[in-house]
């Protein structure tokens, strides 16, 4: 069962954020018209994944969603169809 999670009550900070990047194996990120996917399993620096999932204010970016084992942060141009 889906755990639905309101960022706007729980902020995500650079160590929840981080915490919950390195517990996925697949991490997808959407900024503007580009697409980032990451294997986590290569261990990617921490600053490298924080550059990608944290927002202006610090917390990480919103939407975002874990399915599976992949984690997607921020919204695609073409939406979430496709993608997992």
């Amino acid at each position: 069962m889906a755990q639905e999670v309101s960022a706007s009550k729980a902020r995500q900070g650079r160590k929840e954020a981080l915490a919950l990047a390195r517990q996925s194996r697949w991490l997808v990120v959407a900024k503007g018209t580009n697409l980032t996917e990451l294997d986590m399993s290569r261990r990617p620096g921490d600053s490298e994944v924080l550059a990608l999932i944290l927002g202006p204010t610090g917390n990480l970016r919103a939407p975002t969603m874990k399915v599976g084992d992949t984690l997607y942060v921020g919204f695609p141009k073409g939406g979430f169809e496709g993608l997992g």
